[in-house]
């Protein structure tokens, strides 16, 4: 039985929870830009986006476990069209025609990719060595990209992407391994990469945090493309993952990757409209005022031969 149709099915749940642990944790971070970790493990809301975040990972695993590696990842994309629409609700605004735009052309770009892509369930995991040269490497890369700098948010959200890929590249090894009954469960191998999955499956919610405090479309968009990027990598180069088709499934691979990142540079550049300001409340009238629009008012001081009444300063 091909079991391709139950990742596909596991992958799109798993893409709707993860869209929401995006959006919660975008409006924490712009509620508490300045907030750290010690903070937020005191936030019930954040709490709530960890639960989200967890159930998400746990689909993605089961559908490891049917899928391969480059047909479950790139349908992580589809978190970047599902928090669209939720972000823009939550904002109380409606979805943008160039908002629409962007989801049709990424979805488009998925198809494609998921055309050529779509083969046997996995069998290959990565050796322990392997594995330890992967996190390594990553953990060589996460480091360069969180350093302090200009614009942290695109540089973390990559850093993000790429410990959620090597994470789901690992996982696959651990689901695997564990379940192919050739050896004992709690293996070395399962143990050890279980571990280094943990490490890296944390790192990448502190780095989408971090990410978020620059709003929710543009890092979510480096988190969905360079998550895929990373465990398709991994999965074709050691994992002996191949695409289908040949020559004409590798064009058509690479024309559906450019559909889809094009679909997700427009969902990039779309800024979220300013909230409209009620003209007849007193209070939002003010508070809408910019610095110096207002017309500033005449001193008043004392009239000289009637202390009890007060007229205009002449200058």
């Amino acid at each position: 039985m091909n079991a391709v149709p139950v990742a596909l099915a596991l992958s799109l749940v798993s893409a709707v929870a993860y869209a929401a642990a995006a959006v919660a944790q975008e409006r924490l971070a712009s509620r508490s830009p300045g907030a750290g970790t010690l903070r937020l493990l005191g936030s019930g809301a954040w709490w709530g986006s960890v639960g989200l975040n967890a159930s998400a990972a746990l689909l993605h695993v089961v559908a490891l476990r049917y899928g391969p590696l480059t047909v479950v990842q790139p349908l992580g994309a589809l978190t970047l069209v599902a928090a669209v629409p939720m972000g823009a609700r939550m904002a109380g605004r409606r979805v943008s025609a160039v908002e629409w735009k962007g989801t049709a052309l990424t979805l488009l770009g998925l198809g494609a990719i998921l055309v050529t892509a779509s083969g046997p369930a996995p069998d290959g995991v990565l050796s322990v060595p392997e594995a330890l040269a992967v996190a390594g490497a990553t953990a060589a890369f996460i480091g360069v990209l969180s350093r302090p700098g200009a614009r942290p948010g695109l540089r973390h959200a990559t850093a993000s992407g790429l410990a959620s890929g090597v994470a789901s590249a690992l996982t696959q090894t651990v689901t695997v391994a564990a379940t192919d009954r050739s050896g004992p469960v709690l293996s070395v191998q399962v143990v050890g990469v279980a571990l280094i999955v943990a490490a890296f499956a944390a790192g990448g919610l502190v780095l989408s945090q971090t990410a978020y405090r620059g709003g929710l479309g543009g890092p979510l968009a480096m988190v969905t493309l360079s998550n895929p990027l990373a465990a398709a990598v991994i999965g074709l180069s050691l994992l002996g993952e191949r695409l289908q088709g040949g020559p004409a499934g590798v064009l058509l691979a690479l024309a559906g990757a450019g559909l889809a990142s094009w679909g997700v540079v427009l969902l990039t550049r779309t800024a979220p409209a300013a909230a409209p300001v009620d003209d007849d409340h007193p209070v939002a009238a003010v508070l809408a005022l910019e610095p110096g629009s207002a017309t500033p008012e005449p001193a008043l001081v004392p009239r000289p031969h009637d202390p009890g009444h007060l007229t205009p300063a002449t200058r």
